[in-house]
């Protein structure tokens, strides 16, 4: 398969049931392995299910493990680096979009990381319209451990300098036009 390096895409958010959720529009992949995307979307439009539009307020970049249950959103803002971790399926691309399922558990981490575990009350309703099962309900629960972890140890997409280094490569590129 092409590699989705340099790449526009679109980002596709799916609920448990298969209904659409959320989509980016023009995200550009700024690296691919085996074991991820990283992706950045800088005042990137965004359209809710219900037909709503809004713009991204900064730029982010954005860590989809292909294999872990969660993503995560580093925000640049001029008081530090904020991430929004959400508990989702694995990150997949289709040849259309990158798309997971949304599991509306989240984790806000702030720039001193300390963290928010958030939505609590929207996940526990959704596990029982949805009717999680008990598998998926301790993944989540795993997964969200990891995240703290991650971010405790500051490691991963939590690492120092690992938001700026990623959006200091897309500078590079929009300043020497590679960006299409």
């Amino acid at each position: 398969m092409e590699s989705l390096v340099n790449k526009d895409l679109y980002i596709h958010c799916y609920k448990h049931d298969g209904k659409p959720h959320r989509t980016w529009q023009k995200c550009h992949v700024l690296e691919e392995t085996d074991r991820h995307f990283i992706v950045i979307n800088d005042h990137a439009l965004v359209t809710e299910a219900d037909g709503r539009r809004w713009y991204t307020r900064e730029p982010a970049i954005w860590y989809f493990p292909k294999d872990s249950w969660y993503n995560v959103i580093c925000m640049i803002r001029k008081t530090g680096v904020y991430y929004y971790c959400n508990i989702a399926s694995p990150t997949l691309y289709d040849g259309e979009a990158l798309k997971y399922i949304d599991y509306d558990l989240d984790l806000k981490v702030f720039p001193d990381y300390h963290y928010k575990v958030l939505d609590e009350g929207e996940y526990a309703l959704h596990k029982r319209q949805y009717h999680y099962t008990q598998e998926l309900d301790e993944i989540f629960q795993i997964q969200l451990d990891i995240l703290i972890k991650m971010a405790s140890d500051q490691d991963g997409p939590f690492r120092p300098g690992f938001a700026e280094k990623w959006y200091g490569i897309y500078q590079k590129q929009v300043g020497e036009g590679e960006i299409q």
